[in-house]
């Protein structure tokens, strides 16, 4: 059975992505049985067939060199640039929990460690009609480690503390932030660092700049976030 790691975001578009695709990277090139996995994913393009591409999941595929089929790697797939819940019910396919379940299970019997990526950030729900599915179910049902990612830049210390007041209330672990977006020499960026330890209480594991191609953060710390 897989140890695992959920990687959620402050909000939509701060790179969760980007940072899940070094972290699968750093694992899968120190030899590591590791695999990618989104519950649901919105805003991708289709095929020339008509097919929907999974457009996150394909993207930490090329960047990882990881083995693992594309197919296993989102269970639901929606070409709406929304929420979940609205695509999922404007495109007439509901997400069902057995299923994220049931896809989540299969490669927790096939890998050993995973990365999970969140939708946009920790409030997000799944689903909200007959039935009210959110994405904090899912990571309540397997107990996961968290990880917040955020944008270094101006407006962070709202963002990191308002998300971690939000995960510590509703129990939610929190194993660390990672900045997405660094710069090394702007005073804001290194400032953030210090205001958001002090105000959350937890550590920034790794800061990441623009365009890199490697996760600054020893294994043995990265491997240690996984349960």
């Amino acid at each position: 059975m897989s140890k695992n790691l959920f990687i959620t975001g402050t909000g939509t578009d701060v790179g969760k992505t980007y940072i899940t695709a070094l972290i699968t990277k750093k694992l899968a090139e120190n030899n590591i049985n590791n695999a990618y996995y989104k519950c649901a994913m919105s805003e991708n393009p289709r095929k020339d067939d008509n097919t929907l591409i999974p457009s996150d999941a394909l993207f930490v595929k090329e960047m990882s060199k990881i083995s693992q089929e594309l197919n296993d790697m989102c269970p639901y797939i929606y070409e709406m640039p929304a929420s979940p819940h609205l695509a999922s019910k404007l495109e007439k396919n509901p997400i069902e929990m057995k299923k994220i379940s049931d896809y989540f299970n299969n490669l927790k019997n096939k890998f050993d460690y995973i990365t999970i990526e969140g939708s946009g950030g920790i409030i997000c729900p799944l689903r909200f009609d007959d039935k009210i599915i959110m994405l904090e179910d899912f990571i309540k049902l397997y107990n996961l480690n968290c990880v917040i990612v955020a944008n270094a830049g101006l407006g962070a210390i709202n963002s990191v503390v308002l998300t971690a007041k939000y995960m510590k209330a509703n129990n939610i672990n929190i194993k660390g932030i990672i900045f997405n977006y660094f710069e090394k020499d702007n005073k804001i960026h290194k400032d953030n660092i210090l205001m958001c330890e002090y105000l959350t209480g937890f550590k920034v594991l790794a800061c990441v700049e623009k365009n890199d191609k490697n996760l600054n953060m020893p294994l043995e710390i990265l491997l240690s976030l996984y349960n």
